[in-house]
């Protein structure tokens, strides 16, 4: 059986907003919209499905996985954007990336306080720094 993720759906207080907001820090593009949704798709055909939501926001976490040019390249807009990061999920190391299985890995929110992270090797692959 071969079971792959094809899509999520975000909540966003303005998913147009919240779509180019992650579609320009990661160097994608935003697709057409399709109903209520307005997808992000990445690299390996899922797409995030960014919906306008009333009410609360419960943050979710997000983690991509990243070439080290990619990683170069999206955390030079994370720092051009002014935004925080962090070198943790708990955001207790600020300004600061990690290094995890020989890696190297970053925290931010987006604009509905979703967090995502970016990390160049996958959890458990090498070294723990």
């Amino acid at each position: 059986m071969t079971v792959q993720l094809n899509h999520t759906i975000v909540a966003a207080r303005d998913k147009r907003a919240s779509a180019r907001f992650l579609a320009g820090i990661l160097g994608l593009e935003v697709s057409a919209p399709y109903g209520p949704f307005l997808p992000v798709e990445i690299s390996n055909g899922v797409t995030l499905d960014f919906m306008d939501s009333p009410g609360a926001i419960t943050p979710q976490h997000y983690a991509f996985l990243v070439s080290e040019e990619e990683f170069d390249e999206i955390f030079a807009r994370i720092q051009e954007a002014g935004l925080t990061y962090w070198a943790d999920p708990f955001h207790s190391r600020p300004g600061e990336i990690n290094h995890n299985d020989g890696g190297r890995g970053a925290y931010f929110d987006d604009p509905d306080g979703h967090r995502l992270e970016i990390i160049t090797r996958p959890y458990g692959s090498g070294g723990r720094a």
